[in-house]
């Protein structure tokens, strides 16, 4: 049930027009994130929907879940996954080929631990982040990266502005879908931007979503399901003009999308993506209809290919207890009478249980020391790093079961 806790829409969260009813229903869910150590204790539950905007196509869920209780303690570290941090370095080359030469002045909405701003203060730059976990900003300025714990907006960016200047570049990291005043935040991003300065926003594309069914990608934390087109209209309501894309291996699959104050000559590859979007309907509602029907097609499968395991006697894990999971174990109805745990290496999650399916959460080394027979690899969308570290690292060989993308694949 819906609590004081969270507020339903009635309205589009970007440009305040009507939105239509649910095209996509993933039942009463707990927060993604809420993570506990007492299994006992009891977690309120919310509407998990998506609708459309009746005018401007934005996808985004029916129900807003106070931003207080979502992000005030986080438990996602950029740092704890091989991946990001090799990807970061990458970005940072990507968004500087995009500057005037540096050093640059950087900001970073939404920071975390450091992780990227860190590669930019390799090169010389001048850093500054801005996040609202305070335990996690505290790792980043312990890392030497200045970090103020706020919720970025207009206000923190007149302060950066008053306190340091217009930055050469601002970035945003999979954080615009999570925040409900959305404008508030690109608004900010464009006060804090150089004229001649560039700005990057990189989200969870919703055309992937759509065609692969990362339906685990929907929960409580991400309020929008953004195209390059809904992106590319939110900057223009302030200004700013989108002008290149480039893929992200993040999510399972994200874009970047690199814009400026000035216009500058959009790239044939972005071009190339608007047209894609439009060919395949992501701001269309029959396609998220569709896409409501393989979900519940896809848990059938699933939840099969589980049980069959149980009722074998074999011995299932999971490994992975990202926000995604959580989704999918609660969709499903996978909970801990079907995986005797979760493997995960961020310590801060280690001995909590997870939301709604209560299934304890246990360092990688103690899950496969004991020798499971089969592990459902939730966190599927780092698939290669993830196998790789469970037969070299720890010696581990088994069966393997990927939920997604599309339909669930066994590996042996």
């Amino acid at each position: 049930m819906s609590n004081s806790a969270s507020q339903r829409i009635g309205r589009c969260r970007v440009c305040a027009e009507k939105v239509s009813s649910p095209l996509v229903d993933l039942g009463k869910q707990p927060l993604a994130n809420s993570l506990r150590t007492d299994a006992s204790e009891t977690l309120p539950v919310f509407p998990l929907e998506i609708c459309r905007c009746q005018a401007c196509g934005t996808i985004q869920l029916t129900e807003t879940v106070s931003p207080e209780i979502l992000f005030e303690k986080y438990v996602w570290v950029t740092g704890t996954s091989d991946g990001a941090r090799n990807y970061s370095r990458l970005f940072c080359e990507s968004l500087a080929a995009r500057c005037q030469s540096g050093p640059l002045q950087v900001v970073e909405v939404a920071s975390n631990d450091g992780t990227f701003l860190k590669r930019f203060a390799e090169r010389g730059d001048t850093v500054l982040g801005v996040d609202p976990a305070k335990n996690i900003a505290q790792i980043a300025e312990e890392r030497g990266i200045p970090t103020i714990p706020d919720f970025f907006g207009q206000g923190v960016a007149s302060l950066i502005v008053e306190r340091q200047g217009e930055a050469d570049a601002v970035f945003a990291r999979n954080v615009i879908p999570h925040v409900a005043d959305a404008n508030d935040v690109v608004a900010g991003m464009a006060l804090c931007l150089k004229p001649e300065g560039t700005g990057a926003i990189e989200f969870h594309r919703s055309d992937v979503i759509l065609e692969e069914l990362h339906y685990d990608s929907i929960y409580h934390e991400h309020l929008f399901y953004h195209s390059l087109q809904s992106i590319s209209s939110l900057l223009d309501r302030f200004g700013l003009f989108a002008f290149d894309v480039t893929e992200s291996p993040i999510s399972g699959g994200s874009l970047v999308v690199y814009f400026s104050q000035t216009g500058r000559k959009r790239t044939t590859v972005y071009e190339e993506m608007l047209s894609h979007e439009n060919s395949i309907g992501v701001g269309r509602e029959e396609p998220w209809v569709e896409f409501g029907d393989r979900c519940r097609r896809h848990r059938s499968a699933l939840r099969e290919l589980v049980i069959s395991r149980c009722d074998e006697g074999k011995r299932i894990i999971g490994y992975g207890a990202s926000a995604r999971s959580s989704t999918l174990l609660n969709f499903c109805g996978i909970n801990s009478s079907h995986l005797d745990v979760i493997a995960d290496r961020a310590p801060l999650k280690h001995n909590t249980y997870t939301p709604g399916t209560d299934i304890l959460i246990v360092p990688p080394e103690q899950a496969l020391n004991e020798k499971p027979d089969v592990v459902l690899l939730l966190g599927w969308n780092f698939q290669d790093e993830i196998l790789s570290q469970m037969h070299d690292e720890y010696g581990w060989k088994g069966e393997v079961i990927v939920p997604l993308p599309n339909e669930p694949v066994v590996l042996t």
